[in-house]
């Protein structure tokens, strides 16, 4: 196994013809520009690795990522998780900006995704090409409970993944998928126990490692075509639309209510 680069909250190695990226910030995984811009770097770095056919994207701890770390947008701010507003407004367009690189790689991800993948979280589970989950994994799409837009590229992602009819019933509804229900409607590719999850998307990613890499690059690049480009012009539109909605009453109601973990009493305003 060979190290791919050195970064403070992720490990890049490289094992045969598959490298796996496994994102170091337990439990929970909350990601950050910090965080999104390694795991970017790392993906170019693996491009540019002949040795490298495939990728699993993986995280330690209990969630694979439940959501953003906004915190007060200040650069010295390590360990916020407040959903300020100063913090909003300061960091999502950069983030955003370093996300849309993640959809602009060359070679296949795997995602093995246990826990939670809630909100940005689940952006960031629609950069893999496929999705090897558990039974106890939580897909989240709880945006309009917060009482904001959804971000991350997810107006094009997911609906390119499970439809625009599933899309819409996850995104009006904000509902929270087990992995069941996630493979139900195609976002989850292979369901699997926890204790052979890493181990399943190991054994994909070598499958298809297994065959001619540049005719599976080329594949890939027929499928995937315009995906980069439509997820940074979607983020432009959903920033747009985040900014007006986090500064209502409606978006400091829903945040205290998924805090307190208690329905939002919206008003429209």
């Amino acid at each position: 196994m060979t190290n791919i680069g050195s970064y403070a909250d992720i490990s890049a190695t490289l094992s045969g013809h598959v490298a796996t990226v496994e994102i170091q910030r337990p439990p929970y995984n909350f990601f950050d520009f910090s965080l999104i811009e390694q795991i970017a770097d790392a993906f170019d770095r693996l491009d540019e690795n002949k040795d490298c056919r495939a990728i699993v994207l993986a995280a330690q701890g209990k969630s694979f990522c439940a959501g953003a770390n906004f915190g007060s947008g200040r650069d010295d701010d390590r360990g916020s998780r407040d959903f300020t507003e100063e913090g909003f407004r300061n960091t999502t367009g950069r983030l955003y900006r370093a996300a849309a690189r993640l959809f602009g790689n060359k070679k296949p991800i795997i995602g093995a995704i246990q826990g939670a993948a809630i909100g940005g979280g689940l952006g960031l589970s629609l950069v893999p090409d496929f999705r090897v989950a558990s039974p106890q994994a939580r897909f989240g799409a709880n945006f309009v409970k917060l009482g904001i837009h959804q971000g991350f590229g997810i107006s094009v992602t997911l609906p390119r993944v499970v439809g625009h009819q599933a899309a819409r019933m996850m995104l009006y509804a904000g509902r929270r998928l087990n992995g069941e229900q996630a493979q139900a409607i195609g976002l989850v590719d292979v369901l699997v126990g926890a204790e052979n999850l890493r181990a399943k998307a190991t054994e994909l990613a070598r499958e298809i490692a297994e065959n001619a890499p540049l005719a599976v690059a080329s594949v890939r690049a027929t499928m995937r075509a315009g995906l980069s480009e439509a997820v940074a012009e979607a983020t432009e539109h959903e920033l747009a639309e985040q900014q007006w909605l986090r500064a209502t009453a409606d978006a400091e109601e829903g945040i205290r209510a998924v805090a307190e973990r208690r329905p939002g009493n919206f008003k429209g305003e």
